[in-house]
């Protein structure tokens, strides 16, 4: 077995520099624990960036991936397979919606809403070909493909990938009235983060998701709810945008989807946006494969018992009180997040977010930076309150140590 500087001199040579993680090389996991491979554990306050929200090795999810695996794992959408109808009727009732269009990840997904709401908005709309316009916001991360990147405002996801692709219109995340002012004969959709989770777990002013709502419903333009970090239960819904009581037009799923087993995303909405769609004109190879179905058949069960979005909730509540008193201390300067999901702003003179994380994972806590000065931290939702309580403690010891 490789030592950590061994594995990680090799990943340096022979791997893209893409990114830059913390020197930890993770050999198993079990729950909301790492172990590396020299042995150390570690507890994961990461979770996947919530794909994980079932925990690592989740004996459910492994059977149903085992059982499957015995039998087909994939056919393409040549052929029908046995776990297909299950799943799009599962998840669509999951949703509330009437039909799913399957792929596997996030960023695969967000693609096909995009093309989805296009579409719909020249054969269902009207709009004159080649003028669809799509309203997004600014501090979004909707993933990192040429199309999406386009409408990022985060100069390392963006910079030197063009020419961009046109008919995005960006506005201020939480401005209502930008966005109204946005919106325009051609616009076919408005795309948002219910919460922004790599702009720092930003949560939007309260009513924004309903004025988005009634916005896009009194202007006949589709919402379309980038759910793949914040909905399936870690925020204490099933999804974010149930905080306000708003169901959109359109989810985009993926991360914990499949339940940290295998890669699943699906875009789910009424036949009347979705069955825009004919035979021929968008697909994927491996998007809705037998084993995928499978796991996330599993997921949605288990989602469906309501006990992992209790868990957020109630753990969740528990975080951000403990959280919270350490604002005002010297060394943090807000709190963010909902459930369990928080963006910690760490202050000037006591060390960046990465600086941070590198001396949590010292002490066994791993998390992520974001943005220079914030750390991110959404555990499994599996997570013990006593486990969460360790993690928190070791939190106030480094910020103690400044």
């Amino acid at each position: 077995m490789s030592t950590t500087a061994e594995a990680m001199r090799s990943a340096e040579a022979h791997s893209a520099h893409n990114y830059h993680p913390l020197p930890v090389v993770v050999a198993s996991a079990e729950g909301a624990w790492m172990t590396d491979v020299e042995g150390r554990r570690y507890l994961d306050m990461l979770a996947g960036y919530s794909a994980l929200n079932f925990g690592h090795g989740n004996r459910r999810l492994l059977d149903a991936a085992k059982a499957q695996l015995e039998r087909v794992t994939l056919t393409s959408r040549a052929f029908h397979h046995d776990r297909f109808a299950d799943f799009c009727t599962e998840l669509a009732a999951l949703c509330g919606k009437e039909m799913v269009l399957p792929m596997n990840t996030g960023a695969e997904a967000v693609e096909t809403a995009v093309k989805t709401a296009r579409k719909w908005g020249y054969e269902v709309k009207g709009v004159p070909d080649g003028q669809a316009k799509i309203v997004v916001a600014s501090g979004n991360f909707h993933g990192r493909t040429t199309t999406i990147v386009s409408f990022s405002t985060d100069h390392e996801a963006r910079d030197h990938y063009g020419p961009y692709t046109p008919g995005f219109e960006i506005v201020p995340y939480g401005d209502l009235t930008a966005l109204a002012a946005a919106v325009t004969a051609n616009t076919v959709a408005v795309l948002l983060e219910p919460i922004q989770g790599e702009a720092g777990v930003l949560v939007p002013p309260a009513g924004y998701l309903r004025g988005v709502r009634e916005v896009t419903r009194e202007r006949n333009v589709l919402f379309m709810a980038d759910e793949i970090q914040s909905g399936l239960g870690r925020t204490g819904k099933t999804f974010a945008c149930e905080h306000e009581e708003v169901v959109p037009d359109v989810y985009v799923l993926g991360k914990a989807l499949g339940g940290g087993v295998v890669p699943v995303s699906a875009v789910v909405a009424d036949r009347d946006v979705l069955g825009v769609f004919r035979p021929g004109e968008h697909g994927s190879t491996f998007g809705g494969n037998p084993l995928a179905c499978a796991v996330a058949l599993e997921v949605i069960a288990m989602l469906r018992t309501g006990e992992y979005q209790q868990r957020a909730t109630e753990l969740g509540d528990h975080l951000h009180r403990e959280l919270n008193l350490l604002v005002g201390g010297g060394a943090v300067t807000a709190v963010r997040g909902r459930g369990l999901w928080a963006g910690v702003d760490i202050a000037p003179g006591h060390g960046t977010g990465r600086e941070i994380s590198e001396r949590l994972m010292e002490l066994g806590v791993l998390v992520k930076d974001t943005h220079g000065s914030t750390i991110r931290i959404a555990p499994p939702l599996v997570i013990t309150k006593e486990d969460l309580d360790w993690g928190l403690d070791q939190l106030r010891s480094v910020l103690a140590a400044g």
